[in-house]
């Protein structure tokens, strides 16, 4: 019967018909009110969601690459699309590259073509089709249009300025994100969003304040990962997770996966060569470096922010911040 327990439908029923007998109703406007067991038990009668990629990103979430330019978050994101399509359909709306520059990227000197899954489907934008009096309107609704007609349960957005050019703005991000939560409610889905981070200092970790835009937007997303340049080896890169509402964090600061960019025959793809702690990659500090880090705290401890405020913002621990403004009393 495919694992059905019936033990725990039966239990969840019993749970339904306590909490009517109480007369607290399922419904109060927007919100569904339901007893801490009965919720758990409901939630257990469906299947556990299946890993998409590695452990950083599951089926249901809205999940976020975001990385540096040049730094390969659309290679790793075609490599990440080619995978999930040899077990089932996946959309990769593709607003950076064209169609040349993507067969150029995707084929060898002979010029001999990468053969991907069938399953795997590249949308672009129609240039001559294009509303700009409504472009972000447009463009959600027919990413949905899209996923309905093929059927595709995965779709992959590379990348985020395309789909809210007013990013930076919370109220925009925070519209925007609302409504890709109600797609992925509506239809099932599971997305992944690339977006940009400014350009930053290579002494310092990936924090959740180098995703570009609004901090809504992190807040919104169900997992996150990024990708950052090694200070050791230009061409050498690694995976650092920051997120996860389900499992676990494997790949945190002290198990990044290091990676180098290689085209094996005609596809272009992330080497993973090993694991290592993120301080491993990370420049050294120069006096100016330090300096400047300084200048940075005491700035923002002058504009009133607290000690955790500032440690947040510059990905530093709070401790840091602390020695430092005790230098000056």
């Amino acid at each position: 019967m495919g694992g059905f327990n019936y033990i725990q439908a039966i239990g969840a029923e019993l749970q339904k018909a306590d909490q009517l007998a109480t007369e607290i109703p399922e419904q109060i406007g927007m919100f569904t009110v339901k007893t801490a067991n009965r919720a758990i038990k409901e939630a257990a009668l469906r299947p556990n969601p299946d890993a998409l990629w590695l452990s950083l990103w599951y089926e249901g979430e809205v999940c976020c690459l975001f990385s540096d330019s040049n730094l390969g978050k659309s290679i790793y994101a075609v490599q990440i699309a080619t995978s999930i399509a040899e077990r089932q359909r996946v959309l990769y709306f593709d607003f950076e590259l064209s169609d040349k520059q993507f067969q150029l990227r995707y084929s060898d000197e002979a010029n001999n073509l990468n053969q991907f899954p069938d399953n795997l489907y590249r949308v672009e934008i129609n240039r001559d089709s294009l509303d700009s009096a409504n472009f972000e309107e447009a463009v959600i609704g027919n990413i949905e249009q899209a996923a309905i007609k093929s059927g595709a349960k995965v779709l992959i957005i590379d990348n985020l300025t395309y789909l809210c050019i007013a990013s930076e703005k919370g109220d925009a991000a925070g519209t925007l994100m609302f409504r890709l939560m109600a797609l992925k409610r509506k239809y099932g889905l599971s997305m992944l969003i690339l977006a940009h981070t400014p350009k930053r200092c290579l002494s310092n970790p990936i924090t959740q304040n180098d995703l570009a835009g609004s901090k809504k937007l992190y807040n919104f997303f169900d997992s996150v990962f990024a990708i950052g340049k090694s200070a050791k080896d230009n061409s050498v890169r690694y995976i650092k997770q920051l997120k996860v509402r389900y499992g676990n964090y494997t790949y945190d600061a002290d198990n990044v996966i290091v990676s180098a960019i290689e085209k094996i025959g005609t596809f272009l793809q992330f080497v993973n060569i090993g694991y290592a702690a993120e301080r491993e990659h990370l420049k050294e500090q120069s006096d100016k470096d330090i300096s400047q880090l300084d200048a940075s705290i005491k700035e923002l401890s002058k504009q009133g922010k607290s000690v955790r405020e500032i440690a947040s913002e510059l990905g530093i621990s709070k401790s840091k911040v602390g020695r430092i403004l005790k230098k000056d009393v």
